[in-house]
């Protein structure tokens, strides 16, 4: 048996941990993607938006002078009267008229299905590989690595999900946003896919019986996995 196997698999573990951190960051906080709407002139005051899988946020802002005759909505992270609403189709009794009449609610729903797909398979693979640390359960790492790459898969096509619903409030007539931006939740779900998906591999070929290392040396005559 391969000596450093065992360290091996926990430093891989490790960076899934951080992937898993990074996965639940971006499913619970609402900062995927900031929203800004058309300038008027006259104003002196705007009101921007941001939104993750579970509810929107919207916040007036005094407006920025960029130049001349320029101004912009903005940033976000500017103080501001704060107001956070879940999605209708998540809680009957929440109002959320702007994400409603701009986005399809089954855009919003499939995003935060696949999402929890996604935290179902990580939370079933880290059963897997603590099980795996007792003796001869080494068996159990080929179902987590392939737990953790589904999680991967799941979290990217959420992500691709909710780029779509973005730009469709962007392109839609009915809204006032005509300018968007992702932000670190956003960010924090793809991070979370590159460390998933890799490391699930990578735990897959860790888990792989031993290949023969000369020519002449088979299968058979390899060392048994203990």
């Amino acid at each position: 048996m391969d000596e450093s196997k065992p360290l091996k698999v926990r430093l891989t573990f490790s960076v899934i941990l951080v992937g898993i951190s990074l996965l639940f960051a971006a499913v619970v906080t609402d900062h995927w993607a900031v929203l800004s709407p058309s300038v008027e002139e006259n104003t002196t005051t705007c009101e921007a938006a941001h939104f993750g899988l579970w509810r929107l946020c919207t916040k007036h802002l005094f407006m920025q002078e960029q130049g001349p005759k320029e101004k912009s909505c903005g940033p976000i992270s500017l103080p501001g009267d704060h107001n956070c609403s879940y999605f209708k189709h998540f809680t009957p009794g929440e109002t959320s008229e702007i994400f409603e009449v701009t986005t399809q609610k089954e855009y919003s729903i499939s995003a935060a299905a696949i999402a929890i797909f996604s935290v179902g398979f990580a939370i079933i693979g880290t059963i897997c590989v603590l099980l795996s640390f007792r003796k001869k359960r080494d068996y159990l790492l080929k179902p987590a690595s392939m737990f953790y790459t589904f999680a991967g898969l799941c979290i990217i096509i959420s992500v691709e999900v909710m780029r779509q619903s973005v730009k469709r409030m962007i392109d839609s007539k009915e809204t006032a946003w005509i300018q968007y931006s992702y932000s670190w939740s956003f960010a924090c779900a793809c991070a979370s896919f590159v460390l998933l998906f890799v490391c699930g591999i990578t735990l897959l070929l860790i888990a792989l019986p031993r290949f023969p290392q000369n020519p002449w040396e088979t299968c058979m005559d390899a060392e048994p996995e203990h």
